[in-house]
């Protein structure tokens, strides 16, 4: 299968509200490897890579609320990209 990238900001209520560790727990469960920050403008920035299936699928997770808990995507800006294979699992970064 094709290894695909994506780099996602979302919009919403997204911070303070367990919406990193959610999404870590969600990438990390389907074997995705890159990074979730905050950003200093209250938006969440997110680069998933893996196998294509396993990155829309937890994207569409995310997006719809699924296990987010109080977080709401009110709006999502999407990239695609060539996977870089930089990083090892998934994990919560410091912010931009």
């Amino acid at each position: 299968m094709a290894k695909k990238g994506v780099r996602v900001i979302f919009f919403g209520r997204v911070q303070g509200v367990w919406f990193r560790a959610n999404t870590q727990r969600k990438a990390s469960g389907a074997g995705l490897c890159g990074y979730v920050r905050n950003r200093e403008d209250g938006s969440v920035e997110a680069l998933f890579e893996g196998e294509e299936a396993a990155v829309r699928r937890v994207l569409d997770e995310i997006s719809s609320g699924a296990g987010m808990g109080a977080a709401l995507v009110e709006r999502r800006q999407v990239e695609w990209v060539e996977p870089a294979g930089e990083h090892e699992g998934f994990v919560i970064a410091r912010e931009d």
